[in-house]
C-alpha cells in the first residue's frame, strides 16, 4: 500500500513542480524527487506531460505569434513567454559549438544574444534598437548548460524603454543586463 501511495503523491507533486518550473529536464526532476531518469519518464507517461522539448515547442509556438519587432528566427534561444511591453522568457541549451575550446566555457557572445534579443522581443514597438547596455557576467557557463532568460520593463519613457534582463542556470546568476531600448516607430512614419 505504502509504495502505492508515494508514487500518486509523487505524481500529484510532479505535476505541481512543472506548473511552477515548466522547463526541468527529466534529469532535474530525478534529481528533486530522488528516483530514476525512468521512473520520471514513466510518470510522465501515466500523466500525458509531454517531454521537456516537447513543452518547450508547444509553449513557443504559441508565444513567437506575439513579437512585434523582430522575425522568431533572428531570436536567440527558445522564446517560451512573452508579455509585450511587461516581460519575457526565454531558454537556451549550451552545447560544444559554443565554447572556447581550451576552457569549455560558453562564449559571451551567445549569452549576450540571449539577452538582447529577449530585450528586444519583450518591447511592445514595431521596431527598437538597444542605445545602452550595461551588462555583467557573473559566473563562467559550460557546454550543456541550460540558460533561462528572464526580461522584465522597468519604464517606458516616450520612445525609450528600460529592460532588465538576468540569465540564471538552475538557481544560479550568471549574466544580468539593463538595456535601454530606443523604438524606431516614430522614425518609420516619417520616411
Amino acid at each position: 500500500m505504502g509504495k502505492m501511495s508515494s508514487k500518486k503523491e509523487r505524481q500529484m507533486n510532479l505535476q505541481k513542480q512543472l506548473r511552477e518550473a515548466p522547463f526541468l529536464t527529466d534529469e532535474d526532476l530525478a534529481e528533486i524527487f530522488n528516483v530514476s531518469v525512468p521512473t520520471i519518464r514513466l510518470d510522465r507517461l501515466e500523466l500525458g506531460i509531454p517531454e521537456l522539448r516537447e513543452r518547450i515547442k508547444n509553449v513557443a509556438e504559441n508565444t513567437y505569434n506575439k513579437v512585434k519587432t523582430i522575425k522568431s528566427q533572428e531570436i536567440v534561444g527558445e522564446l517560451v513567454d512573452i508579455e509585450l511591453g511587461n516581460s519575457g522568457i526565454s531558454i537556451l541549451e549550451t552545447d560544444e559549438s559554443m565554447v572556447f575550446e581550451k576552457t569549455k566555457i560558453v562564449r559571451g557572445h551567445f549569452i549576450y544574444s540571449l539577452a538582447e534579443t529577449l530585450a528586444i522581443a519583450v518591447i511592445d514597438a514595431q521596431v527598437a534598437l538597444i542605445g545602452v547596455a550595461n551588462i555583467k557576467y557573473k559566473n563562467p557557463v559550460y557546454a550543456g548548460a541550460k540558460l533561462i532568460a528572464k526580461a522584465e520593463v522597468i519604464r517606458i519613457r516616450q520612445n525609450k524603454y528600460i529592460v532588465w534582463v538576468k540569465i540564471k542556470e538552475k538557481q544560479l546568476e550568471v549574466f544580468r543586463g539593463k538595456f535601454i531600448l530606443v523604438s524606431l516607430d516614430g522614425e518609420l512614419k516619417r520616411r
